[in-house]
């Protein structure tokens, strides 16, 4: 019987759209309210679908009529609190 039942397959249930939706706005929110941009400038949040098993993630970019700043978010999904890096610095072009 108890190998009848360890050959058993198992089911997994996969999360429900809704779920994944209520996630990346989850993300979306924890990672707007870090941002620090003046109300001139444009702010998209790109959130992956997914994020990783135990993070979800965000990429960041903050325009203005000076350039933009981009910067990842990422969002812990334990504990539903989020972080953003520094703005990624533009490597200088190759010689």
């Amino acid at each position: 019987m108890v190998l009848a039942l360890s050959l058993a397959p198992i089911t997994v249930s996969a999360s429900s759209e809704d779920a994944w939706e209520e996630f990346r706005a989850s993300v979306e929110t924890a990672c707007l309210a870090l941002v620090d941009a003046p109300e001139s400038a444009t702010v998209m949040i790109d959130v992956n679908p997914f994020g990783s098993q135990s993070y979800g993630a965000a990429l960041v970019t903050v325009t203005q009529d000076t350039g933009a700043d981009r910067m990842i978010c990422i969002f812990d999904k334990q504990t539903k609190t989020a972080e953003i890096t520094a703005p990624f610095v533009d490597a200088a072009p190759a010689q």
